[in-house]
C-alpha cells in the first residue's frame, strides 16, 4: 500500500471554493475545502491557495464527504462458496477483478468506499475484504489500508435454501441445515470448535512462552477466522430479515463472547430495536425495498428512521451495482419516510457506515485531517435533480463528469449530427 499512497500524495493540492460544505458531522460551511497530500487540509469562510494548487469554482455547488457502501458484490468474480454450511476458509479478496466496470459506475454515483462480502449461501460465509474504488489500480492498491478484516454470516432462506433442492412436490436434502433450527446449531457447532481450536493453540504458546519442546497444533484455516472474531478481530457482517432470527444470532453471541458488528438487510429491525441496541451491533438496511421474497412481507420504508431514533448505528446499503449508483437519492427517502434531517440522511451513507467498519477516523465525514475522499454535487446531494461532477479519493481526481461526457463515442456521434445539420446535410437522420 506504500506505493498507492505515496502516489496520491504525489497529487497537486486541490482547492475548491465558493462551495456549500456538508460536513455531515461539523455543520454546513460556506466557502472552502482544501485536499493536500491526500488528505482534507482546511476547511473553512476562506482558504488560500497552496503555490502550484489546482482551483476549483464550486459556485452553487455542493461537496460532501465520499459515499460509503457497507454492503456490495461488484468486483466479485465469485460469490458463494455453497457447496458447505461453513466457508469461513474461503476469502472475496481473492477473487476481486479490478477491471469491473462497476466499479467505475459506482464511482459515477459518488461511491469511494465498498465492503466487498461472500455471498449468503451459507450459515457462515466467506471473508470479506473493505476497498476504495481506485478505478485504474490495481486489486492490492484497492483495498483499504488498515480496515479491520470481516466475516459474512446469513441467516433465514437463503442458508436453508441452499441445502435443498426443491422438485415435483417433494424435497432432497443435499447439505445441512434445510431450516432455520439447522441454521442455528451450523453457528453453534462452528463456534465449539473455534473455542477448542483457540484452546489448543492457547495451551501450545503457553508451552513455548516457558521454553518447552511442543508440537504446534495443525492450522484450520476454517477455524482461524472464526478464531479471530472470538477475539473481536474479525467483524461479523450478517445477513437477516426477521425479528427471530436476529434475537437468535444476538442469543448467539452474547453465548459466545463476541459481536455482531452489523445486521445486513435487517428488514424487520424495527421490530427489535432495543434488542439489537442493547447488543451494540449497527443496522445496515434498505430504504424501501421488500416484497421480493417472503421474508421481506414486514418491511417497511421507516425501519431506518426508527432504528436511527432508537440509537442504532444505520446504514443504507446497496447490494447491487446499479443500486449503488444513487445511494445519495436512496438516504433522501428517509426525510420522507421517517422525517430524518438532512444530516441524519447523510450519516447513512457516509460516517455512520464508516464507524459500522471503523474506518470513521479516516473517512465519514469532512474533517482536517481525514481522507480527502470527496463528491462535488452540482446541486444538493439529496435532490432528484442533482448530479456527482467530480469525485476524488485520497486528493486524486477519479472521475469528472464533463471529461466522462466529452469522451463518449457517442458524444462524438451527437457532435458529427449537429454539424451535418448545421450544414444542410442529412447527417444525424435516423
Amino acid at each position: 500500500m506504500a506505493l498507492a499512497v505515496s502516489a496520491f500524495a504525489a497529487d497537486p493540492p486541490i482547492l475548491i471554493q465558493n462551495a456549500t460544505i456538508l460536513t455531515v458531522t461539523k455543520g454546513t460551511v460556506k466557502g472552502s475545502i482544501l485536499l493536500q497530500g491526500g488528505k482534507i487540509a482546511a476547511i473553512g469562510d476562506k482558504v488560500m491557495a497552496p503555490p502550484g494548487a489546482t482551483v476549483i469554482d464550486g459556485a452553487g455547488k455542493f461537496v460532501m464527504p465520499g459515499i460509503i457502501d457497507c454492503h456490495s458484490h461488484i468486483m466479485a468474480e465469485a460469490i458463494n462458496e455453497g457447496t458447505v454450511s461453513v466457508s469461513a476458509m474461503v476469502g472475496i479478496e481473492d477473487v476481486l477483478n479490478p477491471e469491473d466496470v462497476a466499479i467505475y459506475r459506482a464511482l459515477a454515483g459518488g461511491v469511494t468506499t465498498a465492503n466487498i462480502l461472500h455471498g449468503s449461501a451459507n450459515a457462515i460465509g466467506g471473508k470479506t475484504v473493505v476497498t476504495k474504488m481506485r478505478w485504474g489500480k490495481s486489486t492490492d492498491e484497492m483495498k483499504f489500508e488498515g480496515a479491520l478484516p470481516g466475516i459474512k454470516f446469513a441467516l433465514g432462506e437463503n442458508p436453508k435454501r441452499a441445502g435443498n433442492a426443491q422438485g415435483f412436490g417433494t424435497t432432497t436434502t443435499l447439505r445441512y441445515p434445510a431450516t432455520r433450527m439447522g441454521v442455528e446449531d451450523v453457528i453453534r457447532e462452528a463456534f465449539n470448535d473455534a473455542k477448542d481450536y483457540q484452546n489448543v493453540w492457547k495451551l501450545y504458546n503457553a508451552k513455548v512462552a516457558k521454553g518447552d519442546i511442543a508440537i504446534p497444533p495443525a492450522r484450520d484455516l476454517k477455524l482461524d477466522a472464526l478464531v479471530e472474531v472470538l477475539e473481536g478481530k474479525r467483524l461479523v457482517h450478517a445477513h437477516c430479515y426477521r425479528q427471530d432470527e436476529i434475537l437468535m444470532l444476538i442469543h448467539v453471541a452474547d453465548d459466545y463472547g463476541f459481536k455482531i458488528r452489523t445486521f445486513q438487510h435487517v428488514l424487520e429491525g424495527y421490530k427489535v430495536a432495543n434488542e439489537i441496541k442493547a447488543h451494540g451491533a449497527g443496522a445496515s438496511t434498505f430504504a424501501d425495498w421488500w416484497a421480493y421474497k417472503m421474508e421481506a412481507k414486514d418491511a417497511i420504508p421507516y425501519n431506518a428512521a426508527i432504528m436511527v431514533k432508537k440509537g442504532i448505528v444505520t446504514s443504507l446499503n446497496s447490494d447491487d451495482a446499479e443500486l449503488m449508483r444513487h445511494l445519495d437519492k436512496e438516504a433522501a427517502k428517509t426525510l420522507k419516510y421517517g422525517n430524518l434531517t438532512e444530516d441524519e440522511a447523510l450519516s447513512l451513507i457516509t460516517i455512520n457506515p464508516a464507524k459500522q467498519l471503523m474506518i470513521d477516523k479516516r473517512v465519514g465525514s469532512l474533517e482536517v485531517g481525514k481522507d480527502a475522499d470527496v463528491l462535488l454535487f452540482d446541486g444538493h446531494p439529496l435532490s432528484n435533480m442533482s448530479k456527482v461532477v467530480k469525485v476524488f479519493i485520497d486528493g486524486h481526481e477519479y472521475f469528472d463528469r464533463d471529461h466522462d461526457i466529452e469522451g463518449r463515442p457517442a458524444k462524438e456521434i451527437e457532435k458529427k449530427a449537429l454539424t451535418g445539420k448545421r450544414a444542410g446535410t442529412t447527417g444525424g437522420q435516423n
